[in-house]
Parts: structure tokens; sequence; C-alpha cells
């Protein structure tokens, strides 16, 4: 029985995909796994298999895809992954059919007939699957929110909106540089995860914000592959003091922010006082799921929150005698 839904899966895959590809103008683009793939010059029915790093760059440019990944809550509930936030869309008041969470839903993609599928880079859904279904397109998220929305753009003819989005955050760095001035400050972000410390090379919202309005940062994260992550011992904090630390928490609950303070202190007792932000008041914890968006929605929370923070921060030259409780975010979302 299992073979002959395959079977009969594979052939229908291949006449809708057929189908649907012949009956669109059609021209060649080549994606980030360097295959060329015959895509529809005006898709009109995409489907995303990753809402945070596709569909809200897609929803940001204008366009709905009639399918995307989500995930589900404690209740069973399907919903996109920071959408609500960033752009007000969500598959309970939108016409976006959710085809799964951790696995997708092969037939439910057929049963929407797309004309183009974009995968991210490390789904675990086969590509040669999806391609059985309609085009697919690769798109490979680590190389930062600007160049993944340059590519969707050009996929789906969106370059007058990426244009808007692209001079609203060049505006916006440029005031985050006006408020640097001349000045040399040092970022650097991590969090705990699992007992380590999480440490990417750009923590990407957060880190695109940080490295194009020209902060520096400590020697150990430079080190880091571009779009790379890397766990590291507690032995190893103070290699990752700077001028200001951004700690990113989870903001969906509750106790986010008490409890990466706690997991820190469970790592390092009394952890601040190893640090020299941490002590001055420097030590700013924001909400993971703005920091990690790779949307241009994520960018200007962060550009907004890095500002605010450094008009409000402490001098650098006045540490106190005893440890400052890290301050909480100065953006509000």
């Amino acid at each position: 029985m299992k073979l002959i839904r395959t079977v009969l899966f594979t052939l229908c895959c291949c006449f809708l995909n057929n189908s649907n590809v012949l009956a669109l103008t059609t021209t060649f683009y080549i994606d980030d796994l360097g295959r060329s793939v015959a895509v529809p010059v005006h898709p009109k029915r995409l489907v995303s298999t990753y809402d945070v790093d596709i569909t809200i760059p897609l929803i940001e440019l204008g366009i709905l895809p009639i399918g995307s990944h989500g995930r589900l809550n404690r209740n069973g509930t399907p919903y996109l992954r920071s959408s609500a936030r960033l752009t007000g869309v969500d598959f309970d008041n939108s016409s976006i059919s959710f085809i799964g969470a951790t696995k997708l839903d092969l037939e439910k993609i057929v049963s929407l007939k797309p004309d183009l599928i974009i995968t991210e880079k490390n789904r675990s859904t086969p590509i040669e699957l999806l391609a059985r279904i309609a085009p697919t397109v690769v798109i490979d998220s680590s190389k930062g929110a600007p160049q993944v929305y340059r590519k969707l753009a050009k996929l789906t003819a969106s370059q007058v909106q990426l244009g808007r989005l692209e001079r609203r955050y060049a505006m916006q760095i440029a005031a985050l540089k006006n408020s640097i001035g001349s000045a040399t400050i040092t970022a650097s972000v991590f969090q705990s995860l699992r007992g380590k410390l999480s440490v990417y090379h750009s923590y990407r919202a957060l880190g695109q914000v940080l490295r194009d309005a020209g902060f520096h940062f400590p020697e150990l994260i430079n080190a880091i592959d571009p779009g790379q992550r890397i766990s590291l011992s507690v032995e190893r904090l103070p290699e990752l003091d700077a001028d200001i630390i951004f700690s990113p928490y989870r903001a969906d609950q509750a106790s986010g922010a008490a409890t990466e303070i706690a997991h820190m202190n469970t790592m390092l007792a009394n952890f601040c006082n190893f640090l020299q932000a941490c002590r001055s008041g420097n030590y700013v914890l924001v909400p993971r799921d703005l920091a990690i968006s790779n949307s241009y929605a994520g960018l200007q929370a962060m550009a907004t929150m890095v500002q605010a923070h450094l008009i409000a921060r402490p001098k650098q030259n006045s540490l106190p005698d005893e440890p400052i409780k890290p301050a909480d975010s100065a953006f509000i979302p």
C-alpha cells in the first residue's frame, strides 16, 4: 500500500509540475546551491518551507504565500514564528495554509497546486521531493536579510517594495552611525544554551545592525566563520567582554529575561562580576525572536534598540563597586 501511494504521489507531482510550468512564462534562476531552475516570471502560488527566513520576508515584500511551514503551540494551533509581532500576519488572519511544522505535509503541498516552492538550504525535506511538486528554489539564509530579500524580490518581481525597505534601513543605519560618531565601540552578543555560551559571528538581525553601524567585536567573535556559531565553556566568558553586551532571551516566556540571567548564574555564579560591560550597566537583554529574525522589521527593531541604549548607556569611566543588575532592553516592541 505504501509503495502504491508513493507511486501515485510521484505521478501526481510530475503532472502538476509539468502543467503548472507549461502554463506560465518561465525564466532560469540560479539558486544558492548553484542549481539552474526554470521558474515562473510572475509566480502566483508560492509555498514557503520556512516561516522565519522565507515566509516573513515574502510578507514584507507584499507577497502572501498560499502555504507555509509554521509551528504548533501547546494547544496544537499553528502559528508563524515571530510573524504576528513583525508583520501582523499569521495563519489565523490570512489565507496562508499551514503545511506542517517539524515534518512537511507533502500531500497538502500538492493539493495547493503551487507554481513555485521556496525552501531554505538547511531544511530537512529533500529538495528532490519538493521539485516533483513544483519548481523549487533554495535560499541560503545565513547570508543575511539583505541578500535573502534581494533574491526573493527577484523571484517575485517585488523590487519596488524592496527598494522602500532598503531605503528605510539605510536611514536607520545612518542615524545609528551618527550616534556613534568617531568613537570606537566594541559589542558582543551571546546567550546561554544547554550549559554553554552560544556565540555567532553575527547574530542575525542584531549582528547585521551592529556590523553595518560600524561596531567592533572581540577577536574571538571575529574569528568565527561568517554565518556560523560556536559553543564555548563559561571559562572563556571574559574573552567575550566588550563596551556593550547584548544577550538574547526568550520573550515568548513570561520569565524569559530572568531565566536567561538564571542560566548564566548557574554556569558561573555572579557572572556579572567578570564582565566590565555588565558591571557598568551595559549588559542589555534583547527579545530573541526579534534579534534572530531575517527580516527588515527585525533590523528596524534592533536598530531602534541599539540606538536607544547608546543614548542612555552609563559612562564607561564610572564603574560601580557593586555589580549592576543587567539592564533589560531599552526597546519595547
